[in-house]
């Protein structure tokens, strides 16, 4: 009988067997399994760590960055009052784009040419320009349409209002925002709605269903494995693009940051608390948007991703890569001629 150790193939019977006493037949216990020396992982590990400590150290110790008026400013309740305005704009804008996003990824996939066309012009234009540009223009649509009517064209307008009291600076904001994520989140979905197979429409449509039923109930659910991590990547950005908003006067995190700035002239402390807010929310959202991969996960992946916190504990805890798992004979009857395949 013989052994296959690695690439050679190893008699176990007779006096010159390599593992043996001379036992016709006899099978290890356990194969012996070296690990792989990598040194060059424990030498950069060092240079990281010290490094690391070095800026930790140098940070901590600078007076300059005065931590403990940092500390108070994360306090206030101005900072407070403005992460509370970032993140409604943020969950705002979001639902407007989210809900335009589908529409108009659904409009390209209709097959109705002026459809098709109407929903490129609409993601090639807010794609196209930049999103400063687009909170300035809401902020300033007064100037083009001081009345803003809806009606059939050529007669009397059946609602009227003013554009001055109705886009106010917040309007302005989410608008711009909105629909400037909404030409974005098209393409996700469109992404999404092409990773599904054709076949899982054909089979929905061949019970019975209607198109849109179908869409609804068989096809984006499937879709939305694919859909949710950047849908995830652009709430965090546009929790941090909500900054822009500051040029229109809306008291977001940027806007009473700046305005405590302007008056104690204290920068550093006061853009340190600001981060600090930033990179709480980001987190919070970042730990969300782990609960909805694995929730929509389920079923499609044998082993869906772990939940935040386990992965940032074997990040801090794992200096190197695992040790092979040692191996016996007997778990391993394929390896051995003759043996049950």
């Amino acid at each position: 009988m013989t052994v296959r150790n690695g690439s050679r193939t190893v008699a176990l019977d007779g006096p010159g067997g390599e593992f043996g006493d001379g036992a016709a037949g006899r099978v290890p216990d356990v194969v012996p399994v070296r690990p792989l020396r990598r040194p060059g992982r424990w030498v950069a590990t060092v240079v990281v760590a010290v490094l690391a400590a070095a800026g930790i150290y140098s940070v901590a110790t600078n007076e300059r960055f005065e931590w403990d008026v940092a500390w108070e400013y994360f306090r206030s309740e101005q900072l407070i009052d403005g992460a509370l305005m970032t993140l409604r704009l943020t969950v705002f804008a979001m639902a407007i784009g989210i809900a335009l996003g589908i529409v108009v990824a659904v409009m390209r996939q209709s097959g109705v040419w002026l459809v098709e066309r109407v929903a490129d012009f609409y993601v090639w234009f807010f794609r196209g320009t930049p999103v400063l540009v687009q909170i300035f223009f809401w902020y300033n649509i007064a100037s083009l349409y001081p009345d803003l009517n809806l009606g059939i064209p050529g007669m009397d307008p059946w609602l009227s209002v003013d554009a001055n009291e109705a886009i106010t600076p917040l309007m302005a904001a989410m608008l711009a925002l909105g629909l400037n994520e909404g030409a974005y989140m098209s393409e996700i979905v469109r992404a999404g709605l092409l990773s599904v197979d054709e076949g899982q429409m054909e089979a929905a449509q061949s019970l019975g269903m209607s198109r849109l039923r179908a869409l609804r109930r068989v096809v984006l659910p499937q879709a939305m494995r694919v859909i949710i991590p950047p849908t995830g990547n652009e709430t965090i950005g546009m929790l941090k693009a909500t900054a822009l908003v500051s040029v229109v006067a809306v008291a977001d995190l940027l806007y009473s940051t700046q305005v405590i700035i302007a008056m104690t002239f204290q920068t550093i402390p006061l853009l340190i608390a600001a981060s600090a807010w930033y990179i709480v929310m980001t987190t919070v959202l970042s730990i969300g948007q782990g609960w909805l991969e694995r929730h929509f996960s389920r079923g499609a992946l044998a082993h869906p991703p772990d939940p935040f916190w386990v992965r940032w504990r074997t990040t801090m805890t794992r200096f190197h890569a695992p040790r092979p798992v040692q191996r016996t004979a007997a778990t391993e009857p394929d390896q051995v001629e003759g043996g049950p395949r």
